[in-house]
């Protein structure tokens, strides 16, 4: 798909599907991007990017006629995942044997194993099985139903990454320097050893930009840089930050990061990404999480208690 081609962004306002919608606009693509209010119309307009405003949640309609004037759709919102799958669901049905592109973000949290912060041996290439997530059964359910899609006329497939992380407060690393303004130290959960893979959100914008171009109908695509323990992770922000580090309790850890966090924290994911790198050519530029440690955006976050999502 060498072309330039014209691109809705569901999700464009967000972390990845900014940084994608960004990605293609530079190439001379024509993107367009969903927005719910005018300041977000705005800021799309601000860079470059058409903006339609619709709800994926209170205005599927407007998301699907949106859908049909375009040649390919990137999926890259982030809402509870039974409301996805019944708007990638209707997505998928208006666009069934149009032929047009529908590219899915998923996430590696799908076969995340509940360690309570131990290591893990298992990592997982693309098609391998696994025993899913139970918060994530309905996203696997998503995964399958975007794959299938390529048996009905469609040039369908899923990206699966693990954690992203960049610009913005996003990551554990991030959530360890949370934890040192919430308890002086800089945390980890049990053994500190459960790791989570990571790849920079600039790489995951390059690997959407590829898979538009070349991407195979019904595929899946994962994509890591590196993994580092929660533990690793705590020493280097307790380093920079001259403070000590804690090993903290399943219960403990939620009261810092929420009961979410607190299982995204203690959680081993891991996942390989062979298959992917040899199909579409895809390499990470970005490969050093901890070259964040240090930015003055984070030290902020040790300070200033910033977690206001406590469940």
């Amino acid at each position: 798909m060498s072309r330039k081609v014209k691109v809705l962004v569901i999700g464009a306002t967000g972390f990845v599907g900014g940084a994608t919608a960004r990605r293609l606009a530079a190439k001379g693509n024509a993107i367009s991007g969903l927005a719910r209010s005018d300041e977000a119309a705005a800021r799309l307009i601000e860079v470059g990017i058409t903006p339609v405003h619709a709800d994926l949640e209170q205005d599927i309609e407007g998301v699907v006629a949106a859908a049909k004037s375009v040649d390919a759709v990137v999926y890259a919102a982030q809402i509870a995942p039974p409301a996805e799958l019944e708007a990638v669901s209707a997505t998928l049905d208006a666009l069934s044997g149009s032929g047009k592109t529908f590219i899915f973000l998923s996430g590696s949290g799908v076969l995340c194993q509940r360690t309570e912060g131990a290591w893990s041996a298992d990592s997982f290439a693309e098609d391998e099985a696994f025993s899913p997530e139970p918060l994530a059964v309905a996203r696997v359910e998503t995964e399958a139903l975007v794959r299938s899609a390529a048996g009905r006329g469609l040039r369908s497939m899923v990206v699966r990454p693990p954690m992203i992380w960049g610009p913005g407060d996003h990551g554990h690393v991030p959530m360890v320097y949370q934890s040192v303004a919430a308890t002086g130290a800089a945390c980890y959960i049990g053994d500190g050893l459960a790791t989570y893979g990571n790849v920079h959100v600039d790489d995951i914008a390059e690997l959407f930009d590829r898979a538009l171009e070349a991407g195979e109908r019904g595929a899946l695509y994962h994509a890591v840089a590196g993994e580092i323990p929660n533990r690793w992770i705590a020493e280097a922000v307790a380093r920079d930050l001259g403070c000590e580090t804690r090993s903290v309790t399943m219960a403990e850890a939620a009261e810092i990061w929420g009961e979410f966090g607190a299982l995204i924290m203690s959680v081993s994911s891991r996942v390989r990404d062979a298959a992917t790198r040899k199909s579409l050519g895809w390499a990470p530029r970005n490969n050093d999480m901890l070259s964040e440690i240090g930015e003055p955006r984070l030290r902020a976050l040790a300070t200033t208690n910033t977690n206001s999502e406590k469940e």
